[in-house]
């Protein structure tokens, strides 16, 4: 017999979204396209596709039950999809009508490096062969604000399966689009485009890491990352790039965007940890988007029994550059 418990990083009871609401909010999103049982997590060819960026999937997918609590109130979209870091499009929150000159049409993921056989596919038909489901996750920024969101998406486990990795890779490295034509932030010599993240091949297939395809039941939103982008709970925002376009596995650990410019204050890392300060500003508590709460920051953001093993043994020799 199954056992459902609720996740281990929740909050408190008196924490927690009221089931009311939180059955409400599903019942809008099966009002505006009908929500498949509960048990339909894959088999939905196009689904996240079946519609422009931001407008509702036609099939949303069922919320995974192991990821249907974060506990705290899902962020209201309004906000969640106007207050958006995006630097390709400025480096300001509200890039959100900026980032609508995205071109997303003809999108295409190039796998390579390491790999049995690198392969290029388009978007819609990579997303269209994963198994879609919903997660709420927490979103930490560095800034220190957060959010909770319904994601859309699939395992990044998945997309290592598919890429058939050698043995020899230890890493993956991910870069975003590079159109200064489009997004005025490329233009911007001091910043070194494209927008590069990495992940060591443990956090990689961990089961926390997802790669979004949607929110708040729909296709998702150009500031966003659309077409597709990652979602790490556990680490700051920064980590989960953006827009992908490419996923390389590599033998040797990238160096990512923020770490390139200023690796004493972005580490390649990230994990969230309130004992170890940004340089400039305090990381043990943050605020709550949509609210005028602010509230103290779990370790790893609340996920640490996912993934706190992932780094046994690295404290001592990376020090506080580990969470940072």
């Amino acid at each position: 017999m199954n056992i459902l418990r609720n996740p281990r990083w929740a909050l408190p009871e008196s924490a927690v979204t009221s089931e009311a609401v939180f059955w409400n909010r599903r019942a809008i999103l099966a009002a505006g396209g009908g929500l498949m049982a509960a048990g339909a997590l894959a088999g939905l060819p196009g689904a996240a596709s079946a519609a422009a960026p931001g407008e509702p999937l036609a099939s949303p997918p069922a919320t995974n039950p192991a990821h249907a609590d974060a506990g705290r109130a899902v962020t209201p979209e309004p906000v969640a999809s106007a207050y958006n870091n995006f630097y390709e499009f400025g480096s300001h929150k509200e890039i959100a009508r900026a980032a609508q000159a995205l071109r997303t049409d003809g999108w295409t993921v190039t796998l390579d490096g390491l790999v049995e056989a690198p392969l290029t596919i388009g978007a819609d038909e990579l997303i269209g062969q994963m198994p879609l489901e919903e997660r709420i996750y927490r979103h930490r920024c560095v800034e220190a604000w957060s959010m909770v969101v319904p994601w859309t998406g699939f395992p990044l486990a998945r997309l290592v399966e598919l890429a058939k990795p050698l043995s020899s890779a230890k890493y993956l490295r991910f870069e975003t689009f590079l159109d200064p034509e489009v997004a005025r932030g490329q233009r911007q010599h001091w910043y070194p485009w494209p927008y590069v993240e990495g992940l060591t091949m443990a956090e990689a297939t961990n089961e926390l890491a997802f790669m979004v395809a949607g929110a708040y039941g729909k296709v998702l939103h150009k500031q966003f990352g659309a077409p597709i982008r990652l979602h790490l709970p556990w680490k700051y925002g920064f980590k989960s790039i953006k827009s992908v376009v490419r996923v390389s596995f590599v033998a040797e650990r990238p160096i990512s965007f923020w770490e390139e410019l200023q690796s004493a204050e972005y580490g390649f890392w990230a994990n969230v940890n309130p004992a170890v300060p940004h340089p400039r500003w305090s990381q043990a508590e943050e605020r709550v988007l949509g609210t005028d709460e602010r509230v103290p920051t779990v370790r790893f953001n609340g996920y640490g029994p996912e993934v706190a093993g992932l780094y046994a043994g690295m404290e001592a020799e990376l020090g506080d550059r580990l969470w940072r």
